[in-house]
Order: structure tokens, then C-alpha cells, then sequence
């Protein structure tokens, strides 16, 4: 079970990533992938949680390792959850949608910005592979390309 939904949660997340590299910047794709990517995932994540949190499903435990304590936010508390395959793929569930929101938020935000996709497309590279070092490139990229666009102060007016 949790291998096929690790397979699954992987689709997602690349189907998601592949309209935003690849397709036009169409208002419906990029609806599509915030429901059918980030909101999809984020539902998986959460029905998986409480179920692993019930008690409902098997979390197969690598043999040997202690039990995870969901309140233990210690490193062997993480330590302990992520050994387990349901750890593991909830907590690559949650990852995987929190980066394809923000390569999501990084594509429209440089479309707004007038941001050329050759420059855009390492970053959500960047992003899809290293979530916080893509999303730390945009940020300083974005502030002269928000000035340029005239962005700021448009905004203030």
C-alpha cells in the first residue's frame, strides 16, 4: 500500500511540475495544478495522516525501531517517525505539495513580473528538486524584477 501511494503522490507532484515547465501559463492548466496538484496532494497527506494517527492503517516500522510519538518533536522523535514506510511517504507527501505550491506561486509571480521563463524554468527546477534553495533564488531574483516591472510601486498607488 504505501509504495503504490508513494508511486501515486510522485505522479502528482510531476504531472504538476511538468504544466509549469513545460505548458502554456494558461489560467485553467494553472488551476489545475493548484486542485489537481497541490490541493490533491494535501488531501492525501491529510487522510493518510489521520489514518496513520488512528491507528487505521499499518505504518510497517523498519524491525527494531521505536515507536513514533507524534508529539516528540525531538530528532530521535523525527528519527522514530521516519522509520516507518507510512513516515516516510507522509512526510514525503507533505513535501511534495508545499514545494509544487510554492513553484506554483514562484510561475505566477514571475509571469506577473514579466520574468523570462528561461529564467524561471532553473529556479522551479531548482524548486522541484531542493524546495527551500529554489524558493530562496526566487526571492532575490524576484526584487529587481518586481522593481523593473514597476510592480512596488504600483502597488503603493
Amino acid at each position: 500500500m504505501w509504495q503504490s501511494l508513494f508511486g501515486l503522490t510522485n505522479l502528482i507532484a510531476v504531472i504538476g511540475w511538468a504544466i509549469l515547465l513545460l505548458a502554456p501559463r494558461r489560467p485553467l492548466l494553472l488551476t489545475v495544478v493548484l486542485y489537481l496538484g497541490v490541493a490533491l496532494l494535501c488531501l492525501i497527506y491529510a487522510g493518510l495522516l489521520v489514518a496513520l494517527v488512528g491507528g487505521w492503517v499499518d505504518p510497517l516500522r523498519v524491525p527494531g525501531a521505536p515507536p513514533a510519538a507524534l508529539t516528540d518533536y525531538s530528532i530521535a522523535g523525527i528519527r522514530a517517525l521516519f522509520q516507518s514506510d507510512g513516515g516516510i511517504v507522509i512526510g514525503w507527501t507533505h513535501y511534495l505539495a508545499f514545494d509544487l505550491f510554492a513553484g506554483l506561486w514562484i510561475a505566477r509571480d514571475g509571469d506577473q513580473k514579466s520574468v523570462s521563463r528561461w529564467i524561471q524554468a532553473p529556479i522551479l527546477f531548482a524548486t522541484f528538486m531542493a524546495g527551500p534553495l529554489g524558493l530562496l533564488i526566487w526571492l532575490i531574483v524576484r526584487e529587481p524584477a518586481a522593481r523593473r516591472s514597476g510592480w512596488q510601486s504600483s502597488r503603493r498607488r
